[in-house]
């Protein structure tokens, strides 16, 4: 059983390593083509041996025995998104080609809805897979508002800094890790940051459509996070008031028994 469990172990890492390979082809392809100079080739890289080494430590730390079809699309994922990322820090030296930096970021967007139906279709849904699609989702996320951000102005930077820093003051804040309820309205707004951000970044529309289009991102970004937000402090002082009132429940109860 102790070989199988190696075995298999060896395997998961294994896919992992392919996919730090295909990024580093990806970057290979892209360099070729366009001429990425050495800010892009190393912040792909980089961007590789961080995916690699942060996704090979949770894979050893949950010990699943397959990596799993859902996975292997959001690691596919995940490439493109190095690849972006490597066009995005390319273009603080010279713009990356239009069409090739809207197709990997289209993909990469189009393949967000694939992962999840191909989890809940095989019966693979982990934690695991679901916290590498999330952050995924929010790095891509994150990128296009570095990118977007040259054209408008740093505020744009709020939509891809707003996910690390409610993760940030969920350190300070524990009622912030409580769960939330399923909710159509985050996963809508959610799914448009990514679209509003590709078309104000294509350069296809007007300046002002293009200003528009990412403050209604940010806009709808800040509403979803203020809803939750609220949400998740009222539960705590409601679960606080329900400790007290269970308290004084139990010193009334040792009162009358004394």
């Amino acid at each position: 059983m102790a070989l199988n469990n190696t075995y298999d172990a060896r395997l998961v890492q294994q896919e992992t390593a392919v996919g730090a390979g295909v990024q580093i082809l990806l970057l290979a392809l892209l360099g070729t083509a366009i001429g990425m100079g050495p800010a892009g080739w190393l912040t792909g890289l980089a961007f590789a041996v961080a995916t690699w080494a942060v996704l090979s430590r949770a894979l050893h730390r949950t010990r699943v025995r397959s990596f799993g079809p859902a996975n292997r699309v959001t690691l596919g994922r995940a490439t493109l998104v190095g690849g972006v990322t490597a066009l995005v820090a390319d273009s603080f030296e010279s713009s990356p080609p239009v069409t090739v930096f809207v197709g990997l970021t289209a993909v990469a967007l189009i393949l967000d809805g694939v992962d999840g139906k191909v989890a809940r279709a095989t019966g693979t849904s982990t934690p695991l897979g679901a916290r590498f699609d999330m952050e995924v989702d929010a790095f891509l996320i994150l990128v296009l508002s570095v990118y977007v951000s040259m054209q408008e102005g740093p505020w744009v930077l709020l939509i891809g800094g707003m996910r690390y820093a409610f993760v940030a003051a969920a350190r300070v804040y524990p009622w912030l890790n409580a769960p939330l309820p399923p909710s159509m309205a985050r996963k809508t707004v959610a799914a448009m940051q990514g679209v509003c951000l590709l078309l104000s970044a294509s350069g296809y529309l007007p300046a002002v459509a293009s200003f528009a289009v990412t403050a209604l991102a940010l806009a709808s970004l800040s509403w979803s996070f203020g809803r939750d937000v609220h949400y998740l402090h009222r539960t705590s002082r409601i679960r606080e008031a329900e400790v007290e009132e269970m308290l004084e429940l139990a010193t009334e109860r040792e009162t009358v028994a004394s």
